[in-house]
């Protein structure tokens, strides 16, 4: 059985918008101000290849699929864009993006079916909507954040409007510019 992880970069004040700079956010692009360095991108490479699926809500979905099927010849990229992809949405009826299907907004129907089908992760990428949804729900298995060393003041929060106990399971720096993984699994 999969589980779903929900994976995102945060600021030390749970702001997670626009990471890299393509939403029109005044502040985009502030992941890019930090040198992640390689272990960064080996455990990144590491999450995507331990995953069956993706699954994410339909703004970052539609974000993913214009810029994503123009990436290509990378093990990277080739596992990003031919790995399934469930869209979480109400008015997305016809996903244009290799591999893509449309599940609805049941995620206390959808989300168990999704995780009896596969055996790896299934990754959750920015969509704050859906996962407040499936922390809300207690759906989600493990949130991996990024924590980077930066007060951005204002902009989309991750978390807000519910209370969920969580476990510690792993916390490390990623490369030598500030930046942490936190590995959270929520408690029983």
């Amino acid at each position: 059985m999969g589980k779903v992880v929900v994976t995102e970069f945060v600021s030390i004040d749970g702001v997670f918008e626009d990471p890299g700079g393509a939403e029109g956010y005044e502040h985009g692009g502030w992941t890019f101000k930090f040198d992640a360095g390689e272990e960064f991108f080996k455990f990144k490479t590491g999450e995507l290849m331990a995953s069956d699926a993706q699954l994410l809500g339909r703004v970052t979905y539609e974000g993913f699929a214009k810029a994503w099927p123009e990436r290509e010849g990378d093990p990277f990229s080739d596992k990003f864009n031919t790995m399934p992809k469930y869209v979480v949405s109400s008015s997305l009826s016809d996903p244009t993006w290799k591999n893509s299907t449309v599940i609805g907004t049941d995620l206390a129907t959808d989300v168990p079916r999704l995780k009896a089908l596969h055996e790896g992760d299934i990754l959750v990428n920015g969509s704050g909507q859906l996962v407040r949804g499936l922390l809300a729900a207690g759906l989600a298995d493990e949130y991996r954040l990024m924590v980077y060393p930066v007060v951005l003041g204002t902009g989309k929060r991750l978390f807000a409007d519910t209370y969920a106990p969580m476990h510690l399971a792993e916390s490390r720096p990623i490369g030598s510019d500030g930046i942490f993984l936190h590995i959270y699994r929520p408690r029983a």
